[in-house]
């Protein structure tokens, strides 16, 4: 974990990812991605606020667990498998002075995700912040072998999770709240080891402008951060051999990216920065594709 701001980022090469099984710990990585914030200026924007993560255990959602708290919000992390990983956000978050909650949960069931709604506003007092982060994703030599239970399991976890957490969230949601969604750039341009991954991306950026549309008149916002190559857990067992000797190289930056490079984006569209975005898909990408 980088400790000076400055320091020059990892790239592919440095990084050098080994295959893991799936999911993969993040505290089990050889080469653990960026997440401490390092380089992050607070400026208490999140007083008072309550946010509960999905995936929130590592990689991507780790970071906005952390970046949360920092900005004064107490938080509430959903994890699948990971509890060492769930308890070591858990650490970071009561550091910054905040309540914190690890809840185990399927996302996709929509029972589970009523209960993880309800346990976060009873017992850290209130639900302002849905991050709709959780998710899966396997690497696959040809789209004709891709295992139907594979498929299942891609479309109830990235897209009827977030359906279902929402669907639970929003009744405790109020003017001024949000709900932020983890989309993807290959959502809008395609990647042929992982169509059924990227085809429920595309789903939410559509599900996101449509819910947006729908809350619109409560004043409660609806957004999606669309990572490019980002090293987190997901990478070393979820991708294929070949892609992962190449991941990240092709961005204009020429490398991947980190969870604390997108930690930022969350915070924008959960505070009052960005108040007058809804139905937006922010892409921090590194520059991807690169143009030829």
């Amino acid at each position: 974990m980088s400790t000076d701001p400055n320091e020059p980022r990892p790239t592919n090469s440095e990084i050098n990812p080994k295959p893991t099984s799936y999911p993969t710990s993040e505290e089990g990585m050889d080469v653990k991605p960026d997440w401490d914030m390092s380089s992050y200026h607070p400026a208490n924007k999140l007083a008072g606020k309550v946010a509960l993560i999905t995936g929130g255990d590592s990689g991507i959602g780790r970071a906005v667990a952390l970046a949360f708290a920092m900005e004064g919000a107490d938080v509430a992390v959903v994890y699948h498998t990971n509890a060492e990983d769930a308890e070591v956000v858990g650490e970071a978050v009561r550091a910054q002075g905040r309540k914190f909650l690890s809840i185990q949960c399927d996302v996709r069931s929509a029972q589970a995700c009523r209960d993880a709604v309800r346990r976060t506003h009873a017992e850290l007092g209130g639900f302002n912040i849905l991050v709709n982060n959780a998710a899966y994703q396997m690497g696959y030599e040809t789209f004709e072998t891709i295992p139907e239970e594979n498929i299942h399991i891609t479309f109830d976890t990235n897209i009827k999770g977030y359906f279902f957490m929402a669907q639970a969230a929003i009744p405790f949601l109020k003017e001024g709240d949000s709900i932020i969604n983890t989309g993807s750039i290959v959502g809008l341009v395609g990647t042929p080891h992982q169509i059924d991954y990227a085809s429920t991306k595309g789903a939410i950026h559509t599900f996101t402008k449509s819910l947006a549309q729908y809350l619109g008149e409560k004043q409660i916002r609806v957004n999606a951060v669309l990572p490019g190559p980002i090293w987190t857990p997901f990478i070393p067992g979820g991708m294929l051999k070949e892609d992962l000797k190449t991941f990240g190289d092709s961005t204009m930056l020429g490398r991947p990216g980190q969870p604390e490079e997108l930690a930022p984006a969350y915070v924008y569209f959960a505070s009052t920065d960005g108040s007058y975005s809804t139905g937006s898909l922010l892409e921090v990408t590194g520059g991807m594709p690169k143009g030829g």
